[in-house]
């Protein structure tokens, strides 16, 4: 997706949650998506050092609340935020319990498919109905085991 449809996306979200889209909001959507996975506060300011803290944190919250921002919890002190799947495509993540670290992955579409119908078996089993998936690896990244 294209910065200035993803701006149009967000611009639509932040519309539907009676929210604008500032410029602020605009450096914040650019620095998540060149961030290439999910993204602490503080190696988001590191990424667009015109933002400073405090603003990130409030932006984030208002983003995450339209659904355009998604906030994931590792096992560190720091969360790391990405831009929602509806704007980046479904994926995965391997989140390593040592340093805290996310990274993304997908799956081959095949695979997707199987892992989906099994997820619908086991969701109905419970008497459960499933709107989506997250699927998140926990482990110890290649860093980590190096070191």
């Amino acid at each position: 997706m294209s910065l200035n449809e993803l701006d149009d996306e967000v611009a639509a979200l932040l519309g539907d949650a009676d929210q604008r889209y500032t410029s602020s909001r605009r450096r914040l959507i650019s620095a998540l998506q060149a961030g290439g996975g999910p993204l602490t506060i503080t190696q988001i300011v590191a990424t667009d050092s015109s933002l400073p803290q405090s603003t990130v944190y409030r932006n984030l919250t208002i983003l995450e609340e339209a659904g355009v921002v998604t906030r994931i919890v590792t096992s560190d002190d720091f969360a790391r935020y990405e831009l929602a799947e509806k704007l980046t495509g479904h994926h995965h993540h391997l989140i390593c319990t040592a340093c805290g670290d996310v990274l993304d992955f997908s799956l081959d579409v095949g695979i997707e498919a199987t892992l989906d119908s099994a997820l619908a078996i086991a969701a109905a089993a419970a008497g459960f109905t499933a709107d989506s998936h997250r699927l998140d690896l926990l482990g110890t990244c290649r860093n980590c085991v190096e070191a």
